[in-house]
């Protein structure tokens, strides 16, 4: 969205009695019109927050069209504002879905609107301002039933993995669908093809350091996934891929050293 516009929608949330400091910016910085990677990273990032929390997200390819504004109001408490594009899906499925209503900017205090390509400001905002003072989802509008979204899942293989890049950072880091867990500890080596690419041997590192400069790798991200890497440079322009690329992953555990061995063969302490 930008700061810009983010600057005028964060106005309009304290003009309707938001408290500044109550404001917590997640990201302004996504590329435009992204509404699947958005959602994954919704999902991600708004993780821990209280219960009381109204989460408000705005990437709208859609804006002025046929898509609804919505509420969706969740099992775990907090509460979601945005388009009914697939962005809220995720988070309100992982927080569990209690109702879902259909915003009716008729019934919102706000200034007249100016266009229609500015929801954010004009419709969410005081939507999500209105919430937070306390009002109940219901006033909003009608009911109704959020068109559907999933995060695409990776598929899994004895040894292996095929997935997708589901987010790249500021950093030009991919981050895939692929959960780190899957290698586990006894891997030093993967196999790896993204999007067209040649098939590539890399390490499997446990920090960036571990890479070297310039050297292309994989890690566990802060995501609990895959994440491919060049240490101190950008994966996705040395790759050339981006979100939605596709992910072939292979690897084989490394055989267990002397000291591995003997100390799994040690019998525990009897009572």
């Amino acid at each position: 969205m930008g700061w810009a516009y983010a600057a005028q929608m964060k106005a309009a949330l304290i003009a309707g009695g938001v408290d500044p400091s109550q404001v917590v910016d997640l990201a302004h910085d996504l590329p435009g019109h992204g509404v699947e990677e958005a959602a994954f990273l919704l999902r991600e990032m708004a993780r821990g927050f209280p219960p009381s929390t109204v989460h408000l997200a705005v990437i709208d390819p859609g804006v002025g069209g046929r898509r609804a504004p919505i509420a969706i109001a969740t099992k775990a408490g907090p509460l979601l504002v945005g388009p009914d594009n697939g962005l809220l899906v995720p988070l309100a499925e992982e927080l569990g879905v209690r109702a879902a209503y259909r915003i009716d900017p008729a019934r919102l205090r706000r200034r007249p609107a100016v266009g229609t390509t500015f929801d954010g400001r004009d419709v969410f905002a005081p939507a999500a301002a209105s919430l937070a003072g306390g009002a109940r989802p219901s006033v909003l509008g009608p009911t109704t039933v959020p068109k559907p979204y999933s995060i695409p899942k990776a598929l899994r293989a004895r040894a292996g993995a095929r997935g997708e890049v589901l987010h790249v950072d500021r950093f030009g880091n991919l981050i895939t669908n692929v959960p780190s867990r899957w290698v586990g500890t006894m891997v030093s080596r993967l196999t790896l093809a993204v999007g067209r690419g040649r098939v590539r041997e890399v390490p499997w590192v446990a920090s960036y350091e571990s890479l070297g400069r310039g050297a292309l790798g994989t890690l566990a991200s802060s995501f609990g996934l895959v994440e491919v890497a060049v240490g101190e440079g950008r994966a996705a322009d040395l790759l050339r891929v981006g979100v939605g690329s596709n992910v072939g992953l292979a690897w084989r555990r490394r055989p267990r050293t002397r000291t591995e061995k003997a100390n799994s063969a040690r019998p525990r302490n009897r009572r």
